[in-house]
C-alpha cells in the first residue's frame, strides 16, 4: 500500500485509539505538518468485545470502552507520512491499538472566506 496516496489531492484520515496515545500522537503530528485535526471522545468497541470487571465479587460486563477519534484532512503532508507517524506512536501489539480510515476529500469550503479547496485547509 506505501506509495498509492498522490499528495495532490485532498485525503481525510480518521484514527480510532486509546486515550492515552492522544498527546503523543498529536506532538508527533504536529512535527510532520499536520496543523490541524478535531478530536473526539467516543466509545466502541472491536475484536476485544468490551471488558470483564468485577465489582463486590460480582462480574460485569463494560461492552463499550472509552477511545479518542481524531480525524483531519490533508492536502501539502503526504498521507503515507501520516499513516506511518500514526502506526509507529500507535502500534504496541496489542488488542485496542484501533483503526485508520482514509478517504478522498472531493470538496472543502471554508465558510469564513468561501475559499475552496486546498485553498480552504491552508
Amino acid at each position: 500500500m506505501k506509495g498509492v496516496f498522490d499528495m495532490e489531492e485532498m485525503t481525510k484520515i480518521e484514527i480510532i485509539t486509546r486515550q492515552s496515545k492522544l498527546e503523543e500522537l498529536k506532538l508527533a503530528l504536529n512535527e510532520i505538518g499536520i496543523n490541524g485535526m478535531t478530536v473526539y471522545n467516543v466509545l466502541g468497541y472491536g475484536t476485544q468485545k468490551g471488558q470483564k470487571h468485577k465489582y463486590r465479587g460480582v462480574e460485569y460486563s463494560v461492552d463499550l470502552l472509552p477511545k479518542v477519534k481524531i480525524e483531519m484532512v490533508v492536502c501539502t503532508v503526504p498521507v503515507q507520512k501520516v499513516i506511518d507517524t500514526a502506526l509507529n506512536i500507535l502500534r504496541t501489539g496489542e488488542i485496542g491499538d484501533g483503526k485508520i480510515f482514509i478517504s478522498p476529500v472531493t470538496h472543502v469550503i471554508k465558510v469564513r472566506t468561501g475559499e475552496e479547496n486546498k485553498e480552504a485547509l491552508l
